[in-house]
């Protein structure tokens, strides 16, 4: 009986552990199916002033998750001046935002978040002078500067990168082969992974897992540009870009540097995924927030971009102030 006991007990377990497999993976594919066209028609139809101000919202949202999980580390968050600097930044470059010249709009916001990254610190603790608590100042104004650094700025460059000429293209380009990257680690990983990657952060990342997201990306970055003049021309057939935001009139670039920039993407996408990892294992929690079902928080969904997006910035920008 107790043998019979043991095997019944392991028997439930595994099922259990089956089920709430399944159930997990059920809430991640119905959350992309509603987010995932939301996401495309904001990127590709959106009036830039627009997107910024989803952006804004979506950074705003990371950020209050960010400064949740440094309370973890004993840290005091500076949160209402750190939401309203956000806040003013993305305002101010939604206004801006509807110059659509390429050079100027990339030096105008070249110059502005500069200024901005400058000045956060100096703004974060002189508020902070007025705290009882002194001791607590400054890694409060270090926690806020970093937050508006690590997320806000990554963000706002996915913005302005939609001012470039075939600007819609490029984010449409970025975001593909970030998730097509992260769909096959995680589906490859789970299921021929061995070979762990970084086991103290991230326990379930695997070199296989790894290999498999460059691979995968690099198929979608590839047939992206191979294909892009069709593609550009069916979206532009159902409205969903308009000319200048396609791939059409420039000359098609060659594949090599294609291929070379979309591992350097996937490569940025998944050192993103293991920076957010090593801030939650050091806060010792799983999930960065519960704001979208079987994905976790805000800042989870948005990890790999924070660091893949500055990437394709910098090259954007390189190409239009050359």
């Amino acid at each position: 009986m107790k043998a019979g006991g043991v095997v019944f007990k392991l028997l439930n377990y595994q099922i259990t552990k089956l089920l709430n497999s399944f159930s997990l993976l059920l809430k991640r594919i119905a959350t992309a199916v509603v987010l995932i066209p939301i996401v495309l028609a904001l990127i590709l139809r959106a009036p830039v002033p627009v997107l910024a101000v989803v952006a804004g919202i979506v950074a705003l949202l990371a950020i209050r998750e960010f400064l949740k999980l440094t309370e973890c580390y004993g840290v005091q968050p500076l949160r209402a001046p750190t939401y309203i600097f956000t806040a003013v930044f993305f305002l101010l470059l939604a206004i801006v935002a509807a110059d659509v010249t390429p050079l100027l709009a990339t030096g105008t916001f070249l110059v502005g978040m500069g200024f901005a990254a400058a000045f956060a610190p100096f703004f974060f603790l002189t508020i902070l002078m007025l705290r009882s608590e002194l001791s607590s100042g400054y890694p409060a104004a270090a926690a806020a500067t970093f937050a508006f650094a690590y997320i806000a700025l990554p963000m706002a460059m996915l913005v302005q990168l939609r001012q470039h000429a075939a600007g819609a293209f490029h984010v449409l380009y970025l975001l593909l082969v970030v998730w097509a990257g992260d769909i096959f680690a995680y589906f490859v990983g789970k299921s021929i992974g061995r070979h762990l990657m970084a086991p103290r952060i991230s326990p379930k990342k695997t070199w296989e897992g790894a290999v498999a997201s460059v691979v995968a990306s690099v198929a979608v970055g590839w047939a992206l540009f191979h294909y892009a003049l069709p593609i550009s021309s069916a979206l532009l057939q159902v409205g969903l870009i308009q000319r200048r935001d396609g791939l059409f009139g420039l000359e098609q670039p060659a594949m090599g540097p294609v291929i070379v920039l979309t591992i350097v993407l996937n490569i940025a996408a998944q050192l993103g995924d293991l920076v957010e990892s090593l801030i939650k294992r050091g806060a010792n929690v799983k999930d960065s927030g519960a704001i979208l079902p079987g994905h976790g928080g805000m800042l989870d969904r948005i990890d790999a971009l924070l660091f893949a997006a500055p990437v394709l910035w910098y090259y954007a920008a390189w190409r239009v102030m050359q």
